[in-house]
């Protein structure tokens, strides 16, 4: 008999028929979110859940049944904050993630965000859309220039080097960065590691934030370092939207500390503060860094190994 296996959103459909060839499968028809008591009535019922971003397995729904018959959570993604993996691992549940698959995706948009920022993109297609385009002149909607400029980095790892090779190769850009663990070499010619990330926003003219999502990197970007960008400085997150403050981050950018944000994640998804709805130099997106048809079908795909390897009695690839 097969392991029975909960998939809490629709998923490409290799990924489905991969997984029904090692468990009796169960797909959620829609995209809601799974709030903790849904999420621990499931871990009562399935050997082993596929979950995404928003399904909420808390202390909480770990507790809320006398007997858990889960014992694999298979998160579809890097970020696993929506799982308190500590509660996890003392109900005897295993917790694994999907990494390497999404980097140059999610890289490739933190640098898409840099130059809609930057140019301010957004704030020109919402007037063209608007019809309030007067016409070409010279100094209309005057942006950064990106070329040339330093880049800072706070993370360093995977998708952090991805973004700083292409902002540094592609665009002629210095690089600095700040990681909590000595990197030898990122592979980015004159990159220089700083001591805080107060030192990289001062030094930086934009600074992507590529950290995981985990309850330690809560709040990381606090409103400190962020009172410590130099004049015209902007920021970038494609990590997870808690690593920032939004309410600190709303707050810099109304006075004018930061120039402008780019933004795929947010606090409180799908809730998007109307302060930075109403703002013209922030652009918004809808947390699309790895909507890629083939990004998404490989993180499934690992997910879903995750998953067999665990049933067969094997070394999980991707444990966290």
């Amino acid at each position: 008999m097969k392991p029975s296996l909960l998939i809490t959103r629709p998923l490409p459909a290799p990924v489905i028929d991969a997984a029904r060839a090692v468990c009796d499968v169960t797909v959620a028809q829609n995209n809601d979110p799974w709030p903790v008591a849904a999420t621990g009535r499931a871990l009562a019922q399935y050997d082993a859940i596929l979950a995404t971003l928003g399904d909420t397995f808390s202390a909480p729904a770990f507790a809320a049944q006398p007997a858990n018959k889960c014992r694999l959570l298979a998160n579809f993604g890097v970020g696993y904050n929506h799982i308190d993996v500590v509660a996890a691992a003392g109900h005897g549940i295993a917790v694994t993630n999907t990494p390497g698959v999404l980097t140059d995706a999610t890289a490739d948009m933190a640098i898409t965000l840099m130059l809609m920022t930057a140019r301010r993109a957004g704030e020109g297609e919402r007037m063209l859309r608007a019809g309030k385009w007067p016409g070409w002149h010279p100094t209309q909607m005057l942006g950064m220039h990106v070329t040339g400029k330093t880049l800072g980095v706070i993370g360093m790892g995977r998708i952090g080097q991805a973004v700083a090779r292409r902002a540094h190769f592609g665009f002629g850009m210095d690089v600095v960065f700040f990681n909590r663990s000595k990197v030898l070499d990122c592979g980015i010619p004159g990159a220089r590691q700083l001591v805080s990330m107060a030192e990289v926003m001062a030094q930086s003219d934009v600074v992507s934030v590529n950290v995981p999502g985990a309850p330690e990197n809560h709040h990381l970007i606090s409103a400190d370092v962020l009172a410590a960008a130099k004049p015209g400085t902007i920021i970038v997150n494609t990590a997870r939207g808690d690593v920032i403050d939004e309410a600190a981050l709303i707050s810099a950018l109304k006075s004018g500390a930061l120039a402008g944000a780019g933004l795929d994640v947010y606090e409180h998804e799908p809730h998007v503060p109307d302060d930075l709805i109403a703002m013209e130099n922030v652009v918004l997106l809808p947390h699309m860094g790895t909507n890629a048809l083939e990004v998404r079908t490989k993180m499934g795909l690992i997910a879903v190994e995750n998953i067999k390897a665990f049933f067969e009695g094997r070394e999980l690839p991707n444990r966290v």
